[in-house]
């Protein structure tokens, strides 16, 4: 029991490692920047080298809480104490200890736009597979407007709404069937009448990116998730993950992105060697994955009800419910 455990704590270790240089690595401002020519509509065609001196500061990366009454908290900032009258212009990072555990926001920054007096808050999370206790959509609706709501006393004041920044909310899904991108945003249905309310729609902003595990080519349409499905890959090696930026984006790769590039390497390989001891090798295990969802689809389509499924494979409901959505959409 306590091999078990040891290896068990070993193993999350390593999976906490990994994800934040993930984060680190994603998080490099040219890589932001290829980003934000894909998904926000103002950079859209833009050289990503130009678009680098449009991100303000540092990006913070695990450090801002998502729960509302601290990520816009008043005091201390991530860039200095609050002085009377002064806007605050950053983002809450105070009672780091004391609010271990709690949700944070994988990368959030703010990017000038290209008017050079306005800002948009941008939010990138980075996600290893599409979870299934809960809807993705959903917790992106929730982020995105904690991004809103957090604003103020920080970047708008009293009711001074008209103060309010745009904010993109970005969501990078790696092992997908199929590489993909949607744009969630507001619209005004006209149900009666023509009246123009005044107001802005582009307020409120989701994009999210579907990365398949097999790596696209290097073509247009597929030139961001080309980039993020080498950035994050557990397959390729550290000397093909450079190449690839380097050749094909010509990103410098500096000593911090060198290094992040090669832990994660090494970090990935102990996963997977792990995951392939246990015999649960990632193409195994989303073979028996998809093996188990057929079952749970058969035992549905032969009158089975959720709650009895449930309970005869030890998932909770909406596991079961997420599962039989994407049986039914494969079978259309």
């Amino acid at each position: 029991m306590g091999g078990e455990l040891s290896n068990a704590v070993n193993a999350a270790d390593t999976e906490a490692q990994y994800d934040e240089k993930a984060k680190r690595l994603l998080g490099n401002k040219i890589i932001l920047a290829h980003i934000l020519v894909k998904t926000v509509d103002e950079f859209q065609g833009m050289n990503p080298e130009d678009v680098v001196s449009y991100i303000e500061g540092e990006p913070y990366i695990g450090s801002v809480p998502v729960e509302p009454g601290l990520t816009n908290a008043g005091g201390k900032t991530a860039v200095g104490t609050l002085k009377e009258g002064q806007r605050i212009v950053g983002l809450n990072t105070e009672n780091a200890e004391i609010n271990e555990g709690l949700v944070r926001f994988d990368i959030i920054f703010y990017v000038r736009m290209r008017d050079g007096i306005s800002q948009v808050i941008v939010n990138l999370e980075a996600q290893k597979d599409e979870p299934t206790s809960y809807y993705i959509l959903d917790r992106a609706v929730f982020y995105v407007s904690r991004l809103v709501s957090s604003q103020k006393e920080r970047d708008f004041i009293k009711t001074n709404y008209n103060d309010i920044k745009r904010v993109f909310s970005i969501w990078v899904c790696m092992n997908m069937n199929e590489n993909s991108m949607d744009y969630v945003h507001l619209t005004d249905d006209k149900l009666m009448g023509s009246y123009q309310w005044r107001g802005r729609l582009d307020l409120l902003n989701i994009v999210l990116i579907g990365i398949s595990d097999e790596l696209p080519g290097h073509d247009d349409k597929y030139e961001l998730h080309r980039l993020l499905g080498t950035l994050l890959s557990m397959d390729l090696s550290a000397a093909e993950k450079l190449g690839i930026i380097e050749t094909e984006y010509s990103i410098p790769v500096d000593d911090r992105i060198r290094e992040d590039v090669r832990v994660m390497c090494n970090l990935s390989q102990g996963i997977l060697e792990r995951g392939e001891a246990r015999g649960e090798a990632r193409g195994e295990a989303r073979g028996e994955a998809r093996g188990e969802a057929r079952i749970i689809f058969s035992l549905y389509k032969n009158g089975y009800t959720v709650e009895q499924i449930a309970a005869a494979t030890d998932k909770t409901e909406q596991e079961i419910k997420t599962i039989l959505e994407r049986q039914e959409h494969n079978q259309i």
